[in-house]
């Protein structure tokens, strides 16, 4: 127990330690340069960033003040540069301008961004622009089901499978039952990953789900898009593969042929690889080290994978075997599950420290919340699993209940794991910030800081993305006590900064 503690407590201390982690889609240039004033009006804008993106996904308007749209065609991909996004415009008068954009991220989230340039030396004061109102993201309710979707039943598929053909094999009798589920999960999961690409891609080209021949076409275009195609072949070569390897197989033989051996192997290749791309097509694959963190995210599928298949399978066998059979399974299976639970906990952990810069953003933040979430049904469903494990070897009843409690705590934890990999994780940039006295906004500001004998009011209104922000700063310090026969202490010291209006190009 103490070795368990000191390792627990080290584990949660290293997340305090800053880890790399790159940006999704970051503007790293523009021309014109944001609040930049140039005297030529320009015949393109020109968005570089640090991963490649693209253009049939983006959207970028550049309006006047009058919200009058200056675009003269469509966004292109630079031909010198694959990095850079090039935006055609008519030839536009002297004033400000405002350029929007949003692109999608190679993991498949959107990212957007506003900034400001104006043309000519007098063109006067900042207009209050229209940002467009594009607040699209990833977590949807329905591209969190269909994530879900195709994440429990391929897991599932995979768990099955081990639990057939590994596991439950000295049974022989109910077999038939765990591979009709594996035949089931297999078959949803070649269903629902094409659909989820589908609606993915819908929402990425801001079109209509229903617009299916358009669609389809783009399905391939993204990054996310290509990786999930990917998975429907591999699973299609997994179906096959293991759609195989149980036909060979002979369970009333306790050693298996040549054949036999060669075709379970070559279906466990075939699984180790679906596993593999929700990772390459996701944060693992954005995030440094790369190996170690692709790494982390396929041991953390595979051993929930073993662990949530398993369990539906002994639900179907209870349906199928008697009760001593039934208890065998389970002996059998506790002792495999017992390896995946401590293969969940460490690689999960792993990918917590990359992920996360700081250890305060595991509670200020909604990738580290959710994580909290799926830690804490993981942590339930592992309560349940040992009462499995020390009370239910006798009792089929409660050996049902325990089991059937737990394929609900797992099944919710697949449900916060794919919220988690719909979200994009905190910047790296956290890591760098130390201890920040205050935060401020979105959205109007009032906050008071008091430090070493100071104390700062800052007001901070309407606190918007393009729009004039008025500041207003008032700074008490409190002076120190003068010796005096009636020991009376003078007044307290304060400076105010009156109000003022200045122009903000960004509403954080």
């Amino acid at each position: 127990m103490r070795r368990a503690l000191v390792t627990a407590l080290v584990a949660a201390a290293s997340l305090a330690l800053p880890a790399v982690a790159w940006a999704h889609a970051a503007l790293l240039k523009t021309v014109p340069a944001a609040s930049a004033e140039v005297d030529t009006p320009p015949r393109v804008v020109k968005l570089v960033y640090d991963e490649v993106v693209e253009p049939r996904f983006a959207v970028v308007s550049v309006t006047d003040a009058a919200g009058h749209s200056q675009v003269d065609g469509s966004v292109h991909r630079s031909p010198s540069n694959p990095y850079e996004l090039d935006v055609p415009l008519r030839r536009s008068a002297e004033g400000w301008y405002l350029v929007f954009w949003r692109v999608i991220s190679a993991d498949g989230h959107p990212v957007r961004g506003v900034f400001t340039f104006r043309i000519g030396p007098n063109p006067g004061p900042p207009p209050q622009f229209v940002v467009p109102s594009l607040s699209e993201t990833a977590v949807t309710p329905g591209l969190i089901a269909f994530r879900w979707l195709t994440f429990l039943s391929l897991m599932s598929a995979i768990g099955l499978f081990v639990l057939r053909t590994l596991i439950a094999r000295p049974l022989v009798h109910g077999l038939r039952s765990v591979t009709v589920a594996f035949a089931a999960a297999i078959g949803v999961a070649l269903v629902a990953t094409p659909i989820y690409v589908l609606v993915a891609t819908a929402q990425f080209a801001l079109r209509s789900v229903w617009s299916v021949g358009a669609l389809v076409p783009l399905m391939s275009s993204s990054a996310f898009g290509r990786g999930y195609l990917r998975l429907e072949l591999l699973l299609a070569l997994f179906a096959a593969a293991g759609g195989i390897a149980i036909w060979l197989d002979r369970p009333e033989r306790r050693q298996r042929s040549v054949v036999a051996l060669l075709s379970l192997w070559g279906a466990l290749l075939a699984a180790g690889a679906v596993l593999l791309v929700p990772g390459a097509a996701g944060h693992a694959a954005q995030t440094a080290p790369r190996s170690a963190s692709l790494l982390l995210d396929w041991a953390h599928l595979a051993s929930g994978s073993v662990w949530l298949g398993g369990l539906i399978g002994l639900v179907v066998l209870a349906l199928r075997v008697p009760a001593a059979a039934l208890l065998a399974a389970v002996k059998r299976f506790s002792n495999v599950a017992l390896l995946a639970v401590f293969v969940l906990l460490g690689s999960g952990i792993g990918a917590t420290v990359i992920h996360l810069p700081t250890l305060a953003t595991l509670w200020q933040t909604g990738y580290g919340k959710t994580i909290i979430v799926k830690a804490s049904l993981l942590a339930a469903a592992m309560l349940v699993a040992s009462v499995n494990l020390v009370r239910t070897r006798r009792s089929k009843a409660l050996l049902w209940q325990t089991v059937g409690a737990e394929v609900v705590l797992v099944t919710s934890a697949v449900v916060a794991a794919a919220v988690l990999s719909s979200l994009p994780p905190p910047p790296k940039a956290l890591a760098g910030l130390g201890a920040p006295a205050a935060t401020a906004g979105p959205g109007p500001v009032t906050t008071v800081v008091q430090r070493n004998g100071y104390r700062l009011e800052v007001h901070v209104a309407p606190n918007k993305v393009a729009v004039p922000d008025d500041f207003a700063l008032r700074i008490t310090r409190r002076c120190p006590r003068r010796r005096t026969a009636s020991r009376s202490a003078r007044p307290a010291c304060t400076s105010t900064r009156p109000p003022r209006s200045s122009w903000s190009d960004g509403g954080d």
